[in-house]
C-alpha cells in the first residue's frame, strides 16, 4: 500500500506514517518499494509492504502426518512439508520435528528467512494460558506443554491453540468469513472434529479456551442401520477415516480424499457421503437454533462432504431449524483450503509481535546462536525460550 493511501486509512499526517515506515523497515518488519509508474501529476508516494523476509513456522500435529509451513506476514505460504507417520506422534517429537525442519529450510530453500515465533493448531483442547494441551484424544496426549516444549527445542516464542477455533479465525480474517461478525465454523480432520465461533466480530473461546468441540456432541440419528458406534458422538459417525475407508485409501491428504470421492463410481461411496451428510445436518441444524449466526463455514473433510451436493446439504439443515434462524443463513466451504489452519497458527504466533513490534532486534544485528549459553545480564532476545513463569500474550489470536 502506498503511504499515500496509509496516510488516508489511518488518519496520520503524512510525517508521521513516513516516520514510522521508516521505524519498521529498520526493525525489518516492511520495505518500501518503488512507486508502480503513473500517469499522475507530482511525485507518486513510495509502497511500503510487509518483509517477505519475516516468517512464522505454523504447524498442524494430526494421527496420520505433521504438517509445517513458512507463512509471511502477508499471510503468503513460502514453503510447506507435509510428513506422514505411521506410529502416533508425540509431543516431544513434535518439538523436535519443527526445529529439524527450520533447520532443513535454513540449510535449503529460506536460507535468509527471518522466523519470529512459532504456531501450532492442536486437535484438542489448549489451555490458552499457557499452551498446555489438556487433551487431545486422538492423537493421546494428556497435559502436554507443548508450548515449553517447542520453545525449548526451537528457541522461538510459541503459540499452541486449538485447530478449529484457529481455523475459524483464519477463515474470519482471510477467508470465506471475512467481514462477517457471527459465524460458525466447523473443521474436519484426521483426528476429528472440532469447531470455532465468531460472534459480534471476537472470536470465543470459553472460560478455558476449550469451546467450540461439536465433535464431542451426540448426534440425533432417526435411523438405527445409520448407526456406526453404539453411543458414539458426531466425530465418530461423521468420520474422514470413514471416507477413506470407503473409496480404498489408507492415507491421504484433502484434495487426495476430494479427488477420490468425485472420481469413484461405487454405489458405497455414494451411500457413506449420504449417511454422513444426513448426520451432520442434524447437527449444524442445532448449532444455528442455539447461536443463530449469518453464516456456516465446513473445512476439511466437511467441505468435502458439502462440496458433493451443497443443495442437498442447505435443505436438511433448513428441513431440522427454526424457520427465522435459516432465513438469512449462508453455508460456504473454508476459502483458504488446506492453508485454513497453518494460517490461524500463524496469526496466533503473530499476535504478540503486531501487539508491539518493538520487541523484535533490528534486521541489522545477528541472532545469536540458541543453543549458545547467554549472559544473565543481557536482555533477553524476543526469540528466545521465556521462563515458564512468564505470561506470554502469543497464545491469543490477534
Amino acid at each position: 500500500m502506498s503511504r499515500a493511501r496509509l496516510t488516508a486509512a489511518t488518519g496520520l499526517n503524512r510525517s508521521t506514517v513516513a516516520s514510522l515506515a521508516a521505524e519498521l523497515a529498520e526493525l525489518g518488519l516492511v520495505e518500501e518499494r518503488a512507486p508502480d509508474p503513473t500517469n499522475r501529476v507530482g511525485r507518486p508516494s513510495p509502497v511500503i509492504a510487509a518483509h517477505p523476509g519475516v516468517l512464522a513456522v505454523a504447524v498442524n500435529p494430526e494421527v496420520d502426518a505433521v504438517t509445517v509451513a513458512a507463512v509471511g506476514l502477508d499471510g503468503a505460504i513460502a514453503v510447506r512439508e507435509r510428513v506422514e507417520t505411521d506410529e502416533m506422534v508425540t509431543p516431544e517429537a513434535t518439538a523436535r520435528l519443527v526445529r529439524e525442519v527450520i533447520e532443513r529450510w535454513h540449510d535449503g530453500p529460506l536460507p535468509s528467512a527471518r522466523f519470529v515465533a512459532v504456531g501450532l493448531a492442536v486437535p484438542g483442547l489448549v489451555r490458552t494460558s499457557d499452551g498446555l494441551v489438556r487433551l487431545a484424544p486422538h492423537l493421546r496426549w494428556t497435559d502436554a506443554p507443548l508450548r515449553a516444549l517447542v520453545e525449548a527445542s526451537t528457541g522461538l516464542p510459541t503459540a499452541v491453540g486449538n485447530d478449529a477455533s484457529l481455523g475459524a479465525t483464519a477463515e474470519h480474517l482471510f477467508g470465506a468469513g471475512r467481514g462477517v461478525d457471527d459465524l460458525v465454523y466447523l473443521n474436519g480432520g484426521a483426528s476429528g472434529i472440532g469447531g470455532g465461533l465468531i460472534v459480534h466480530g471476537r472470536p470465543v473461546g470459553g472460560v478455558g479456551g476449550y469451546a467450540g468441540e461439536f465433535g464431542q456432541n451426540r448426534p440425533g440419528i432417526d435411523a438405527s442401520s445409520d448407526r456406526r458406534v453404539p453411543g458414539g458422538v458426531l466425530e465418530d459417525e461423521v468420520s474422514r477415516r470413514r471416507l477413506l475407508d470407503a473409496v480404498g485409501l489408507r492415507h491421504g491428504d484433502e484434495p487426495t480424499l476430494a479427488a477420490a470421492i468425485v472420481a469413484s463410481t461405487s454405489q458405497s461411496v455414494v451411500d457413506e457421503l449420504a449417511r454422513q451428510r444426513g448426520i451432520l445436518a442434524t447437527a449444524l441444524a442445532n448449532a444455528v437454533n442455539v447461536l443463530n449466526p449469518s453464516l456456516v463455514i465446513l473445512g476439511g473433510f466437511l467441505a468435502t462432504i458439502a462440496e458433493q451436493d451443497p443443495d442437498a446439504l442447505r435443505d436438511a439443515v433448513a428441513a431440522q431449524a427454526m424457520p427465522a434462524a435459516v432465513e438469512s443463513l449462508t453455508l460456504r466451504v473454508a476459502a483458504l483450503g488446506e492453508d485454513r489452519l497453518l494460517i490461524g497458527a500463524a496469526e496466533a504466533a503473530f499476535a504478540a509481535l503486531l501487539a508491539d513490534p518493538l520487541q523484535i532486534d533490528p534486521i541489522e544485528r545477528e541472532a545469536r546462536d540458541p543453543s549458545e549459553p547467554r549472559d544473565p545480564s543481557e536482555p533477553r532476545d524476543p526469540s528466545e525460550p521465556r521462563d515458564s513463569s512468564e505470561p506470554s500474550e502469543a497464545s491469543a489470536p490477534s
